[in-house]
């Protein structure tokens, strides 16, 4: 009889959320932002301790890329000096690059504005600004899943890409000559005024440190 009574309130909890239990109050809900739809909003600081918000650059286009410089599929692309060929290529033609760290303080990848600023200077990277998302608002918001994880926003503030940053799935910087480079691909068809033929792809990489 004893054992009956304890039980109750574990009994009544589960027919309870059987009808729906509300999460943890600690469970964030991971964004999934629409093409075609209005990039969501934020605001974040960089590495130099400037805040940004993503309205600041309406009117150009925008690249969002997330970034952990531990990640080997990251080392893949910086390794091979692609990302900062992209980078330097891009911003020279007007577009804002944001590389975007969202890995949690004591995770992976996590860095201070001086580490940022080093791990930068010696990769020779050419972002517009280093994004600092310890809490991982930013990474939730986009619902960004990996390192890389690419996002590509028009002047008009809507995305116009998502997913990863080209078609071969592999941390082997040899795979690079042969892969179609999506946000490549992305900026150079809308700028031609043309429609981006692969808006949407499946990111690959290193999860995000949240």
């Amino acid at each position: 009889m004893r054992l009956t009574t304890l039980a109750l309130p574990f009994i009544a909890a589960f027919a309870l959320c059987a009808f729906g239990c509300s999460k943890p109050s600690n469970a964030a809900e991971m964004g999934d932002p629409g093409i075609g739809k209005a990039a969501p909003e934020f605001t974040a600081v960089d590495s130099n301790g400037k805040s940004h918000k993503l309205s600041d650059f309406k009117g150009k286009y925008v690249v969002l890329e997330w970034l952990n410089h531990g990640c080997p599929y990251v080392k893949k692309h910086y390794g091979a000096k692609n990302m900062q060929k992209l980078q330097a290529d891009w911003t020279a033609k007007g577009v804002v690059w944001l590389s975007i760290i969202s890995s949690a303080e004591g995770k992976q990848g996590y860095s201070t504005p001086e580490t940022a600023n080093t791990d930068m200077a010696e990769q020779g990277a050419k972002p517009s600004a280093i994004l600092l998302d310890p809490k991982g608002d930013v990474g939730r918001l986009y619902g960004a899943k990996t390192t890389p994880h690419m996002f590509v926003v028009n002047p008009e503030g809507n995305l116009i890409y998502k997913g990863a940053i080209d078609s071969v799935k592999s941390a082997d910087a040899d795979d690079i000559a042969g892969a179609t480079n999506y946000v490549q691909a992305a900026l150079t068809e809308a700028m031609a005024g043309k429609p981006v033929t692969t808006a949407e792809s499946k990111p690959y990489g290193c999860s995000v440190k949240y």
